[in-house]
């Protein structure tokens, strides 16, 4: 099996990062949302050890872009978390809390471990950082298929017992991470009725 490496990315890296974007999130996926090169320079400028990308054979096959924030368990928008996208006026040097904002993988590499390989990353700087936890919003995309039967809350709780498989949530229960609370209006996604659950990992150091 080829090598999986993580590795921070760089502007250098913006045509390789744009194509997984655009593989990860194709339409009905707002391109808005993908990143542009502005965005890249700044995650770089303002929290290099935030941006890494997951490359086999030379070739970027993901990405997960992080920052530090004070956690305060207050609902939030992925907009004003991630700064829009930009994270310098989001990111606090001072924060007890890596926040992930981004993580996708080419469809042609899923089920090769780079998802898992870039949130073992994430732990890893978690521990080296010496921060308190791990958190982001986690997309519930299979929702919309239910929604019509049941609450956003009883969908949550249904996957969270195992009774419902979410290709979102799933996974990140299965890297250890455990739901905090459920954000509204979190971000543009049909699929997940805008809703998103903030979910944690903490660090078993502290």
């Amino acid at each position: 099996m080829d090598e999986l490496i993580v590795r921070p990315y760089t502007l250098a890296d913006f045509d390789g990062l744009l194509e997984v974007q655009k593989e990860a999130f194709p339409p009905p996926f707002p391109e808005e949302l993908w990143w542009n090169r502005a965005q890249i320079a700044a995650h770089v400028e303002s929290f290099p050890e935030g941006a890494m990308v997951a490359v086999i054979r030379d070739k970027i096959v993901g990405s997960a872009t992080s920052l530090l924030i004070k956690y305060d368990g207050k609902p939030h928008t992925w907009e004003e978390v991630a700064d829009n996208g930009y994270i310098q006026s989001s990111h606090q040097p001072d924060g007890d809390s890596l926040y992930g904002i981004d993580l996708c993988v080419r469809p042609s590499f899923r089920g090769k471990g780079v998802a898992r390989a870039l949130y073992e990353a994430r732990k890893q700087l978690v521990r080296e950082l010496g921060l308190t936890r791990f958190v982001a919003g986690c997309r519930i995309p299979g929702y919309h298929q239910v929604a019509s039967q049941m609450t956003v809350e009883d969908y949550v709780q249904a996957v969270v017992d195992g009774k419902r498989h979410d290709l979102v949530l799933t996974f990140m229960l299965k890297q250890g991470l455990r739901p905090l609370q459920i954000l509204p209006n979190y971000l543009e996604d049909d699929e997940s009725l805008h809703y998103a659950v903030l979910v944690e990992w903490k660090n078993p150091d502290l």
